[in-house]
């Protein structure tokens, strides 16, 4: 063979600046780019790039731990830390160029500091996978977003609370069936999405637990022959722990799916309280009117209020619930280790991050108000109407169950009780009239033990006041779920 032919046959090596500017990591192995049609498919930049600063993070928490592990230099450690600073400052000014060539967050922040520090860049890259950091940039990413959920899940708590208080003595007919049952105190209504928002933040905080696992380190699948220290990484990034095992650690989205279940239950007690904001606004019940600021009106009817942040809110829920189902068919059919199905994990848990975050946003204003700057006080995003409410009460019998236990309290067996109230309801039915209104000779018709206090008995306030134990509807026992929410919440 020539000096020629030898010339020709065998693949000359790159130079220092094509690898600089190679649009692959791996272009070396190829003989023909990649098309740009693959490109656009394949290229996640313009979605994952919110991810840079915990790509930051884990590259400087790496640097670290490979200089003190003595895999490279002090001097390249310097040079990472410079190059990466003047990163960080290029993109939270806007200067930074996000190139669809360099396919990710990772390959386009790697190459930037590569082209500003030179090998030093290169070096960054040793001991870890893109495998690996991605799964990390996606924990530390979604800790911080969990650490906001729980403070606005906070804020929603705190403005229901305010609700309540505000209205402890107020009376709501209570639905079962969505026909009335029995009277309830406003506030206590109010608390029940309280306790539903607590379980919420509780969820929240067990979710954080199991994304806060370092998976750096664990390299492409089965870990790496340099002498890492991924507990002084993990330590350095404020995590809990390592996962122990390389193969899990690069394909597990455990932790995505499950904050998406979490969120998607935190969505649907958003939309049961969607649900009955608008239906307490509608003329038919006339309840509670929304501040103008939360609601729209209509191109055609000029008489009309509509309540679209709750029937948004609602409607958000069908989509971050499908995210959830997205992400569990995501991982159903995925062998070991890492694969490109991965890259779909992101955009449907980022949009449920962001609807999450903004839902509870507004509805902790539409539901506790905002500061007025110019009277400096807070004006309600919700306005009660107690009487519409206490006149709904009176509309469907709501003390039957009253009258029942009365009788009960004077010897008669439960169902014999249960039956003769609803010969009693009938009668009242008759008459047009509310059980209380009934006169003392027609229920003693029904039993003869009946006497005048009967009529404590029957009024909306004495059955209120009647359950007055824990976790009952009475003012006092309201007030004491108040007091100790605000504690907790303090």
């Amino acid at each position: 063979m020539s000096k020629a032919q030898a010339t020709s046959a065998t693949p000359s090596a790159p130079s220092h600046n094509q690898l600089d500017t190679k649009a692959q990591a791996w272009s070396a192995l190829f003989s023909e780019p990649m098309s740009d049609l693959v490109k656009r498919y394949t290229s996640s930049v313009f979605f994952d790039k919110r991810l840079w600063q915990a790509d930051i993070a884990g590259s400087l928490a790496h640097a670290e731990m490979l200089a003190a592990q003595g895999v490279i230099s002090g001097e390249d450690h310097a040079s990472i830390q410079r190059g990466m600073a003047q990163i960080t400052s290029e993109i939270e000014s806007g200067t930074f160029e996000w190139k669809l060539d360099l396919e990710d967050v990772h390959l386009n922040i790697e190459a930037r500091l590569t082209q500003l520090v030179g090998d030093a860049g290169k070096r960054l890259h040793t001991g870890r996978s893109r495998n690996d950091q991605v799964a990390t940039d996606v924990r530390l990413w979604l800790r911080g977003e969990i650490d906001l959920i729980g403070d606005l899940l906070k804020e929603l708590q705190i403005s229901l609370v305010d609700v309540a208080e505000q209205n402890v003595e107020v009376i709501l007919p209570g639905f079962t069936h969505l026909q009335v049952a029995q009277p309830v105190s406003f506030g206590h209504h109010m608390l029940a999405y309280v306790e539903m928002f607590k379980r919420d933040a509780e969820r929240m905080a067990d979710v954080r637990r199991r994304t806060n696992v370092l998976p750096l380190g664990s390299a492409a699948l089965a870990g790496t022959t340099y002498p890492l220290d991924r507990e002084r990484v993990a330590k350095s990034l404020g995590m809990d722990g390592v996962c122990q095992n390389s193969l899990d650690a690069v394909s597990d989205r455990d932790f995505a799916i499950e904050f998406t279940a979490a969120a998607s239950l935190c969505m649907v007690h958003v939309s049961r309280l969607s649900e009955e904001l608008i239906i307490w606004m509608s003329q038919n019940f006339g309840f509670i009117k929304i501040a103008d600021r939360f609601t729209t009106g209509s191109s055609i009817m000029p008489q009309k209020k509509n309540p679209d942040v709750p029937e948004l809110a609602r409607g958000k829920t069908g989509r971050v619930v499908g995210h959830l189902m997205g992400l569990i068919t995501l991982m159903k059919g995925q062998p070991l280790a890492y694969n490109k199905d991965n890259q779909e994990d992101k955009e449907p848990l980022f949009d449920t991050v962001d609807t999450l975050k903004d839902t509870l946003r507004i509805f902790a204003e539409m539901v506790g108000g905002q500061l007025n700057p110019a009277t400096g006080l807070k004006e309600g995003g919700i306005t009660v109407n107690p009487q519409a409410m206490e006149q709904a009460a009176l509309k469907g019998y709501a003390t039957a169950t009253d009258l029942a236990d009365y009788l009960v309290k004077k010897g008669l067996p439960f169902r014999d009780a249960h039956e003769t109230v609803a010969h009693a309801v009938k009668a009242a039915q008759s008459h047009a009239c509310d059980l209380s209104e009934l006169p003392l000779t027609v229920l003693q018709g029904f039993h003869p033990q009946i006497e005048k206090d009967v009529y404590e008995v029957l009024s909306l306030r004495g059955s209120l006041n009647a359950r007055n134990t824990l976790g009952g509807t009475a003012p006092a026992q309201v007030r004491t779920q108040v007091a100790r929410h605000r504690a907790r919440l303090a």
